[in-house]
């Protein structure tokens, strides 16, 4: 039995959530993704997975197992990374995910300024609304709006963005302006699903902090659906500040409730936290994040 090659088919299906998953992600027959499971389970003289005709799921022994494949399988790989060269000079793939107007608009441009400089890197540029596992999707960087959770991730700030309430002067000329979150009440909204605003949305912070009740006449998935029908005059928005900074330089919408925003939220870099870093990311880290502070402080 290869034992390397056995663990990083079980790490790939659990990753997968099935064998029939890892065997596709693989390029591997089922039945030998399903054999080198079985061969570690003997070897080990433990199960190390549930398998139902639903679902697949770790046993207690196959979780600490599989958390030590995890180790093993990325030292391997860093090892291997400074054997060939990597950690000598920056070169290889980077994958990275950004929200997708943040992307568009600001790493973008700051990664075909890093291509041009570092020409043995390749940027694989996922824009996404929602969150990237990391660890699951083979991901090296991700750039995060809001909170973060605690985890074994690393972050660096790169800056704030702020949460804004818009319409547009014709809606607002014939609706009337909102003097306070309260006024919402009587208005058409639109609301941004990725924001967890289709309810109510929340002003101010800490013992002023006030959640309003909002009347959604449109629900939309992505901020440019939203900017696009109240540029329309469908209704009132909540998005965040750079998603509608044209639309703002435009005069096709303007601010309002400015006084009762909440706190800015934070705009971070997040990567896996390996040791030692390698060289490719280490170069993106360095080259993007002052970067990517400079077009924040202007956006804000």
């Amino acid at each position: 039995m290869n034992r390397l090659e056995s663990m990083s088919v079980l790490v790939a299906v659990v990753d997968s959530g099935s064998l029939s998953g890892a065997a596709r992600r693989l390029g591997m027959p089922l039945a030998t993704v399903s054999r080198k499971v079985a061969e570690l389970e003997s070897h080990l003289k433990t199960r190390l997975l549930h398998r139902t005709t639903r679902q697949l799921s770790l046993t207690e022994a196959g979780s600490s197992y599989v958390a030590a494949c995890r180790r093993i399988l990325e030292e391997i790989g860093e090892a291997e990374r400074a054997a060939t060269g990597e950690y000598a000079s920056p070169k290889g793939e980077l994958v990275v995910t950004a929200p997708v107007v943040f992307g568009r608009l600001h790493l973008v441009p700051v990664i075909a300024e890093f291509l041009a400089q570092y020409p043995e890197i390749e940027v694989n540029l996922m824009l996404t609304d929602r969150v990237v596992h990391l660890m699951e999707e083979h991901c090296d960087v991700a750039v995060r709006i809001g909170k973060l959770p605690d985890s074994s991730l690393m972050a660096t700030q790169v800056g704030t963005v702020r949460r804004v309430v818009c319409a547009s002067p014709d809606y607002l000329a014939t609706r009337g302006v909102p003097a306070t979150p309260r006024d919402l009440a009587e208005h058409n909204c639109i609301t941004f699903e990725v924001l967890a605003s289709v309810g109510a949305w929340v002003f101010g912070a800490g013992k002023s902090e006030l959640s309003v009740p909002v009347h959604s006449r449109l629900a939309v998935n992505t901020a440019e659906a939203a900017i696009g029908a109240a540029v329309l005059g469908v209704g009132v928005i909540r998005v965040l500040s750079y998603q509608v900074a044209d639309a703002l330089r435009d005069d096709a919408l303007q601010v309002v409730l400015e006084p009762f925003e909440s706190s800015p939220l934070p705009i971070n870099l997040v990567h896996k936290g390996q040791t030692p870093l390698p060289l490719k990311l280490r170069a993106f880290f360095d080259f993007v994040t002052p970067r990517l502070r400079a077009r924040a402080t202007r956006a804000t």
